[in-house]
């Protein structure tokens, strides 16, 4: 059995063989333990580069796609960033290390009271996190330095991009729920947005309206 320490030189050694190489991204990621947000069944495989099943029928992504859609994100330390699908809260917590502040919003009450007492725990301030339909963005909270979207949309939501400043970033799967979706990096122009294709991903589709739990 290997030490914590031994495990975490792991992990971060699987981040960088996977292409996660931003120095700020890698020590948020050492910083942020991920064993928190896995509770049960799982919780002795915090540590392994795989998605986790959570509550809700949603998922932990695997930590090479969280370091990875970070990286693209390219979060300075001004920031205001949305992120849209809070989840177990580990990519928000990660994201709470690079910016000024971090806006998350998810459609199920559980996983925002779960993720909330996590971030309590953490005593990480610049976190909020709402229940909302987070297809609308946050639009009382907009325009946003940066929005990451954790579940796959067939196109890039039109409300989110709206809510995008000039200059600003989005990374966003794209793709239908059932098929091989891309990871896609919006950046809005004074004139319009530009996509660059990063990679194939998988992830839980993005739905409008609120979760029954």
């Amino acid at each position: 059995m290997n030490t914590p320490a031994e495990q975490k030189m792991q992990f971060l050694f699987a981040l960088r063989s996977k292409g996660v190489t931003d120095s700020r991204v890698l020590s948020a990621m050492e910083v942020v333990d991920r064993a928190p947000f896995i509770q049960g069944t799982f919780s002795d495989r915090a540590y392994d580069d795989t998605p986790l099943p959570i509550a809700c029928g949603q998922t932990i992504s695997q930590p090479s796609v969280v370091g990875l859609m970070t990286q693209a994100l390219n979060v300075g330390p001004r920031d205001i960033v949305l992120e849209v699908g809070t989840g177990s809260g580990y990519q928000a917590a990660i994201l709470s290390q690079l910016a000024r502040r971090v806006y998350t919003v998810d459609r199920f009450k559980r996983l925002t009271r779960s993720a909330k007492e996590i971030f309590d725990a953490m005593d990480l301030r610049n976190v909020t996190v709402f229940c909302e339909d987070g297809s609308h963005g946050l639009p009382s909270h907009a325009p946003f330095d940066r929005i990451l979207v954790t579940a796959a949309a067939e196109d890039p939501p039109g409300p989110l991009l709206q809510q995008l400043r000039v200059g600003g970033i989005m990374v966003v799967p794209v793709g239908q729920s059932d098929a091989v979706q891309s990871l896609i990096k919006v950046t809005r122009t004074e004139t319009g947005f530009d996509y660059d294709e990063l990679r194939e991903v998988r992830f839980v589709p993005l739905l409008e309206g609120l979760g029954e739990e």
